[in-house]
């Protein structure tokens, strides 16, 4: 029989929160080493699953050496999973290094999968760049005496990337290595459903960036984190930004939308009960009708995953009490988010972790308003002044410069100035009072398109 060892260690982290990429996977390898054997094979079973994928050969058959770095890095950026594929001569190419670099440069920065390959080499010897690797550093480090941070940048990189979990292939035909990589990846691309989280992603980023801090994934405890705020500033958004950035770190998942709207109704807190271990267990036949057995049910099956669970617009703490109860409740490395506008009942929940979601800055507004005004991030000099003053009126609040925005999207300067004195006229303008003057705003023949759009961006 023969022999293949192959190892996967677990999950690396994800890309970033809106997932739109130009490519699944990237493929960093050196070519001379496995080509023709590993890589092409790897590349034709990724694509006949309908992965899109990023190989550089035909990048290099074409000899664009002055764009391929570029094309390279830009292609990096834009795809949601890197393989590094580490062999024997990998050291010795500076493109590979500098390949590597920037993978785990993306990977830091919008958090995306990076998984390490070792085929037919050891991971002690990449780790300490011993061996063939050790070769190579010698060459890089007589050749870039000049450069030696360069040097050094390469060699923190491949430590860095012994560090993630990975495969590893000593011998034997690799077909049925390639078949486990292709089905793990298949399972992180095509059988995850992530969130599209805005049109217009404007000031995101930092916030995931700053409840990601907060969440302390890789800890091995249960935590439960608010994240708390009034209508219009983005909770929701949030949520889905930092679920679609952390999902895969969990053994299951599941994004329970408009909780206080769904539980109102008969049965309501069972049928939530229901949807949430449907998800996680991928069942749809769950028999119980009484909320307190539902407890006992969820406690059973979910008290030893590690689960991420978000309860989106929860507005009273029977709803936690009846969902989410206990830290006991889940598995250790578990994480629950609860999104609301009412502080009290995440303290009474005893939720410690509060995050509150701040107004976005008005650099940031200024620029959300352009993109939903003008369809670009700048606006003309004849509009900026008025555009200014309308921003100001809007308090950092996304879903009130969405709306704005989209009612001033192809408009004259004089209506603009019209909308700006009607927004002047309110105290302390709300974002209610914003939906209806801008409603009022609107010719009878497009209010009901308004209505649409007002409804379909709701915030709680």
């Amino acid at each position: 029989m023969d022999s293949v060892t192959t190892q996967l260690l677990g999950a690396s982290s994800v890309s970033s929160f809106n997932h739109s990429w130009a490519y699944d996977v990237f493929l960093c390898y050196r070519d001379a080493d496995t080509h023709n054997n590993f890589t092409d094979n790897l590349y034709r079973n990724l694509l006949q699953r309908g992965i899109k994928t990023f190989l550089a050969d035909e990048l290099i058959r074409r000899e664009e050496e002055l764009l391929l770095m570029p094309t390279l890095f830009k292609a990096i950026g834009e795809s949601r999973i890197s393989i590094i594929v580490f062999s024997e001569n990998f050291a010795s190419s500076v493109w590979c290094l500098d390949e590597l670099v920037e993978i785990l440069q993306c990977r830091a920065a919008k958090q995306k999968i990076v998984w390490p390959v070792y085929y037919k080499v050891d991971l002690i010897d990449v780790r300490n760049q011993q061996g063939s690797f050790g070769e190579a550093f010698a060459n890089h480090e007589n050749k870039f005496r000049d450069n030696m941070e360069k040097v050094l940048r390469w060699r923190a990189a491949l430590r860095e990337a012994t560090n993630l979990p990975g495969w590893y292939f000593l011998d034997g035909h690799n077909s049925k290595f390639v078949h486990n990589i292709v089905e793990e990846i298949s399972a992180q691309v095509l059988n995850r459903t992530y969130f599209n989280v805005a049109k217009y992603p404007v000031g995101i980023e930092s916030r995931v960036q700053d409840i990601s801090e907060l969440l302390g994934i890789g800890v091995n405890d249960v935590r439960m984190l608010g994240i708390w705020g009034p209508n219009g500033i983005g909770k929701t958004t949030i949520a889905k930004a930092v679920y679609n950035s952390i999902a895969h770190e969990f053994e299951c998942s599941c994004f329970l939308a408009s909780v206080g709207e769904n539980s109102v109704a008969p049965g309501g807190l069972v049928k939530l009960q229901k949807i949430v271990l449907s998800e996680i267990l991928g069942e749809k036949q769950l028999d119980w009708t009484h909320v307190d057995k539902g407890i006992n049910v969820i406690k059973k099956i979910l008290s030893h995953k590690k689960v991420l669970l978000i309860l989106d617009n929860v507005n009273q703490l029977d709803q936690l009490n009846k969902l989410v109860g206990g830290s006991d409740w889940f598995g250790l490395g578990s994480r629950i988010i609860i999104t609301t506008r009412d502080k009290h009942l995440l303290t009474a929940h005893q939720v410690n972790l509060i995050y509150k979601v701040k107004e976005l800055y008005f650099d940031e507004a200024f620029e959300l308003f352009s993109w939903n005004a003008f369809r670009r991030n700048k606006l003309p000099d004849d509009y900026a002044k008025v555009a200014t003053a309308i921003v100001h009126y809007a308090k950092g609040l996304p879903l009130a410069l969405t709306i704005i925005g989209s009612l001033l999207c192809g408009r004259s300067i004089d209506q603009w100035k019209a909308a700006l004195d009607d927004y002047k006229r309110v105290v302390d303008l709300e974002i209610q009072d914003i939906v209806q003057i801008s409603y009022d705003a609107l010719e009878d023949l497009v209010k009901e398109v308004f209505l649409d759009i007002a409804c379909f961006l709701k915030e709680p």
